[in-house]
């Protein structure tokens, strides 16, 4: 069977560019690869063909070959390629570090020794939270190695280059038709290996210590918030930056108030007498001080009252939440005699004078249970 024209095979026309060339492959080769379509023959023999031509045409003089002679410059022996499975794999170096990269692999050495980020709870009251707060923060974490200034190599020592992967950082394996590029298990990933180890640090160019640092916490922070330290992490390796210190707040359980947001709540009981004859009373207020609040007369168990802006700061705006108050009427679990006596002349009149919504209720219970 005929091979198709190379040109046709990527859908690029004679005069395209490397770069053209190059974008045509990769587009097919990420189509039609044989991880992303396994057991698909026709995926397959596409995903060769396309590489095929991108062999022949990412080269000037196979291209120019190609041009003169099309697919005869190849046969025969004359022009070395002898069909996708007899050519070096490693002349798709290039194109493959590139694809590889989609798919997760590692293909390249190393360039991040940045240090391991730290995580570190801090706890605090309510009141903290409210005002903003400092605090000390002590933990453990690794410094780079002051003898051998993190770069792991004794004084006077230099690394040498890894003859496992002849400094590249990565290896290379064939399978089947494509190349599988990993990170060089010997110096995992780096290219070079330490001739000599720093006696302080045994060669990892990090030691451990105690670290403390000055921490402003600001006002209304809620729990979970989470604050960045930069560079307060772990040392980086090889002259890598240092990892950031990430600070998790908890905030303590209050007896009076909760939050939500950056909203205030709590229960205010009171009697029930006060309920029905309305009363007036001072609640406290995060802030440390005192608001009154009117109750009116009637005042049903549940009702919430609203103290706007005596709430919690908005974190990093200059604006408050509200406190609500929420009325619970505490019904007396046991009398003295004379408070028995007025209940109970109360409970006679009461019963003259029934209350509308309790004699509501019954009406309809009644209507229930006629139609029961």
């Amino acid at each position: 069977m005929a091979k198709r024209d190379c040109y046709d095979v990527l859908g690029v026309p004679k005069g395209a560019s490397k770069d053209d060339i190059k974008k045509a492959y990769r587009k097919l080769a990420l189509k039609y690869h044989p991880d992303k379509n396994k057991g698909d023959k026709t995926s397959e023999e596409k995903f060769k063909e396309a590489s095929e031509a991108y062999h022949i045409l990412s080269d000037d003089k196979r291209k120019a070959n190609y041009d003169q002679f099309g697919h005869a410059a190849f046969e025969g022996g004359g022009g070395g390629f002898q069909g996708f499975g007899g050519f070096d794999s490693s002349s798709f170096s290039d194109i493959f570090e590139d694809f590889f990269s989609d798919f997760g692999g590692t293909t390249s050495r190393r360039t991040s020794n940045r240090g391991n980020d730290l995580r570190y709870d801090v706890n605090i009251t309510l009141e903290d939270a409210y005002t903003g707060t400092a605090k000390n923060v002590r933990y453990t974490t690794y410094k780079a190695c002051s003898s051998c200034s993190g770069s792991g190599s004794a004084k006077g020592s230099k690394p040498i280059r890894c003859e496992y992967c002849s400094g590249r950082g990565k290896v290379r394996t064939n399978q089947g038709f494509f190349t599988v590029q990993q990170t060089c298990p010997q110096c995992s990933g780096y290219g070079e290996m330490i001739a000599t180890p720093c006696n302080k640090c045994n060669g990892n160019g990090k030691i451990q210590s105690s670290e403390n640092v000055d921490v402003k916490i600001p006002k209304g922070v809620d729990d979970g918030t989470r604050i960045r330290l930069s560079g307060k992490g772990e040392a980086g390796t090889k002259g890598g930056n240092n990892g950031d210190l990430y600070l998790f707040i908890s905030i303590e359980n209050h007896n009076i108030f909760k939050r939500s947001d950056e909203n205030l709540y709590y229960e205010l009981p009171i009697t029930f007498s006060d309920a029905a004859l309305g009363t007036s009373v001072e609640v406290p207020s995060i802030d440390g001080g005192k608001s009154k609040i009117k109750i009116p007369a009637g005042t049903q168990y549940g009702k919430q009252f609203r103290l706007k802006g005596k709430g919690m700061p908005v974190l990093r705006r200059s604006l408050f939440g509200d406190l609500y108050i929420r009325v619970v009427t505490q019904v007396p679990s046991s009398l003295s005699k004379r408070q028995k006596e007025i209940l109970e002349e109360f409970n006679q009149i009461e019963a003259n004078k029934p209350d509308p919504v309790i004699k509501s209720f019954f009406e309809k219970a009644k209507r229930f249970w006629k139609k029961s």
